[in-house]
């Protein structure tokens, strides 16, 4: 086991090395001048040059780059090109809305799912079943910011329940949580639907294992049959699904938060790309590339509780 997790944490190791050189020399590849950017279309070459030298551009690549990892080891991720405060500073006050947005969203995608799954899966073939599948292909084919709009529509300019938009931050806790929920709903209506599919898929093809049929032979219910034999043992693909569902909210929650006005890392990113503020582009990716591949590593760890087998093996 320890064998296991060592190469496991060298092949983690390995991928930020190489996922950090792609996205540094993807960015410095990117057309366009910060400096000049920032200064404007009339600004002086030597101006330019002393304000790219401020900010660390006159370097060669491999010195950048070396430069850049080796802050970013002990935590420092440079300074704002736009806002000339410390990235860590920004990353620090914008994770505090996209990790709750997408722990909040996850929650939701398990409490949808998982039910819909067992429906589906328990009523194979029946009205039950067609219903859950359909609604699932449904929130599948919607877009999210299209879902998203429909619900600020509804319960923000309707209904008024809640606010369109904007984040009043952690001070008040139930007014932080109302903020997100509409978010988190509009993330969570398509991964709960991608979820329930595969938690039925997974669950027909345990129910049909023999296993199954001697428990019920013995005289379980169908639902206890389902849900203390079935379910755990059709937990790995849920398990990977959930753990690239997670990673997806994190990272990929750009066009919602920009939606809802929610100051996110999605939208850290977004204003970082308008304002040619690379370092914060590069630095933020670069830590949602490490969530991904950290958030890989503990689904691997967790299947070997969902399954003794793997902990043999």
């Amino acid at each position: 086991m320890i064998r296991t997790l060592l190469s496991r944490a060298l092949s983690l190791i390995l991928s930020l090395v190489v996922a950090s050189v792609v996205i540094f020399v993807m960015l410095q590849a990117v057309p366009g001048d910060p400096a000049a950017f920032m200064l404007g279309l009339n600004a002086q070459p030597d101006t330019v040059a002393a304000l790219r030298a401020e900010l660390g551009l006159e370097g060669s690549l491999p010195a950048r780059y070396l430069d850049w990892v080796s802050g970013m080891v002990v935590g420092d991720f440079g300074t704002s090109y736009t806002y000339r405060v410390p990235v860590s500073g920004l990353v620090a006050d914008r994770i505090g809305v996209s990790g709750p947005l997408a722990a909040y969203a996850l929650l939701l995608t398990v409490v949808l799912a998982i039910p819909a799954g067992l429906i589906a899966a328990s009523m194979r073939g029946r009205a039950a079943d067609w219903g859950v599948m359909g609604a699932t292909q449904l929130g599948i084919a919607i877009p999210n910011f299209w879902f998203a709009m429909l619900l600020v529509f509804v319960f923000a300019i309707t209904l008024k329940w809640v606010s369109a938009g904007g984040f009043p931050g952690w001070s008040d806790p139930v007014a932080a949580i109302k903020a997100l929920t509409l978010p988190a709903v509009a993330l969570a209506l398509p991964q709960a639907s991608i979820l329930a599919r595969v938690l039925r898929g997974a669950l027909i093809d345990t129910l049909d294992q023999d296993y199954i049929r001697t428990a019920r032979a013995k005289g379980l219910s169908r639902r206890a049959v389902t849900v203390r034999h079935a379910l755990r043992n059709a937990a790995i693909p849920v398990l990977t699904i959930l753990g690239l569902q997670f990673s997806f909210l994190l990272a990929g929650a750009i066009i919602i938060e920009n939606v809802f006005f929610l100051p996110g890392l999605g939208r850290l990113i977004f204003q970082g790309i308008t304002q040619r503020d690379l370092i914060v582009v590069q630095s933020v990716t670069m830590l949602l590339v490490f969530a991904v591949i950290a958030v890989t590593f503990l689904v691997e760890l967790a299947y070997t509780l969902a399954d003794p087998r793997l902990r043999r093996r």
